[in-house]
């Protein structure tokens, strides 16, 4: 809990928000629109509820909400840009080397059908197949916090197939249909490729298996991903022989096997599970790394629920030796993107998108990117040690007697 006085705490936001818009700045050709965009991350940083153009633009003390609209619509700007000045803010707050990449997907409620990638399909927002947008993100996690690195609206092949719907919103003539796991897929490629600090991937079973695994191993990058409880398992060069269905297997091991282990703090405390850990192989990674083995194993985690007994299961690849609480530890950050998720929408206004295009949706969900990044600074920055200021300097200096070496403090030089 931040122990940062208010004081401090008016500072830091101030300072903090203030930094974020002048990164923006230089995205925006026109100062008024530079201008509209930083009262725009204003507005959804605001205590209003509802984050929308009318709601905004009373903020920010607007006739309406045209210029608000603007940001979104008719102005010219790459809301890429802004996703790369957003990852720039986030590794700058939260990097750490042995940090999560977690990935999943929310769904936007919508009604009609003129909405980018509007489709009748399944949501786990909703719990049901409902008339929905689907967005893929990518959230760094560490022991410093979370925030959102990456994002990519999902298309079904409904609206990549049809040139009509494609022209009206603004699709881009190049973009061909990409299942999730490839809109995930390439947002770790992108991380790799900027040189994001992270060890290991995190993701539920929709993205568990096939080229992400691929990918990951090649780059000697950890990961803990969700499989069904169909998919197979088989060990080999020197391991216990285990093959057969995760759940099989499961079912198959000794009382003995399972630990009691927290995956992390939640709401109400602790979040313990009991967890079995197989190792299915050790295998020579094909990428050297300076601080990990060469020699990796792959494994099946097994997450049992203390209250019904219900299981899920991960694949797993590690540095061998990797302790079964670490593969917890990294399963466990898998929650920080639901909080997320939830915290954009509750308080950032992450599903108030009034647009209908391409651009306006990735313009939306960016700034908002922006604007729980700017969270994130505030809140890692109070609960570390206070920010070296030029007023705390000015301060500082006029205790320091004149002239003296030291520089003491002239109170505790007497007092001594």
């Amino acid at each position: 809990m931040s122990t940062a006085s208010l004081e401090v705490m008016l500072e830091l936001w101030s300072t903090i928000l203030r930094d974020a818009k002048d990164q923006i700045r230089p995205l925006f050709a026109a100062p008024s629109v530079a201008r509209s965009a930083g009262a725009f991350l204003d507005g959804l940083l605001g205590a209003e509820r509802r984050k929308t153009g009318w709601m905004r633009a009373e903020a920010a003390g607007d006739p309406g909400p045209w210029r608000q609209q603007a940001v979104l619509g008719r102005s010219q700007w790459d809301a890429d840009a802004l996703r790369d000045v957003v990852r720039e803010h986030v590794v700058e707050t939260l990097a750490e080397p042995d940090a999560v990449l977690v990935l999943d997907e929310t769904g936007f409620l919508k009604q009609g059908k003129a909405s980018c990638g509007v489709h009748r399909q399944y949501t786990g927002s909703a719990g049901k197949i409902t008339n929905c947008q689907i967005g893929v993100f990518a959230a760094y996690v560490s022991t410093k916090g979370h925030a959102f690195l990456d994002r990519a609206l999902y298309l079904p092949k409904a609206w990549t197939n049809d040139p009509r719907r494609r022209a009206a919103t603004h699709v881009p003539e190049k973009l061909a249909f990409a299942t999730k796991p490839q809109l995930a897929l390439t947002m770790i490629e992108r991380a790799i490729a900027t040189d994001v600090p992270f060890a290991w991937v995190a993701a539920d079973s929709v993205y568990g298996v096939g080229e992400i695994e691929m990918a990951l191993r090649r780059e000697a990058k950890g990961y803990v991903l969700g499989v069904a409880a169909s998919h197979r398992f088989n060990s080999w060069i020197d391991k216990p022989e285990v093959a057969g269905t995760a759940e099989g297997i499961a079912d198959a091991l000794d009382p003995g096997a399972w630990q009691r282990l927290s995956a992390g703090r939640g709401t109400k405390g602790e979040r313990f599970y009991d967890w079995a850990y197989c190792e299915l192989a050790d295998l020579e990674v094909g990428k050297k790394t300076d601080a990990r083995s060469e020699v990796w194993t792959r494994g099946l985690l097994v997450r049992r629920s203390i209250s019904d007994s219900q299981r899920a299961y991960f694949t797993t690849w590690c540095p061998a030796g990797t302790s079964l609480q670490t593969l917890v530890q990294v399963e466990g950050r898998r929650w920080a993107i639901e909080e997320a998720f939830e915290t954009g929408k509750t308080e950032l206004g992450l599903d108030h998108n009034e647009t209908r295009s391409w651009h306006g949706w990735h313009r939306h969900v960016s700034l908002v990117m922006l604007a729980f990044a700017v969270l994130a600074r505030v809140r890692q920055r109070a609960n570390g040690p206070p920010p070296k200021t030029e007023r705390r300097a000015k301060l500082v200096r006029a205790m320091v007697a004149p002239g003296d070496p030291a520089g003491r403090d002239p109170a505790r030089a007497t007092a001594h």
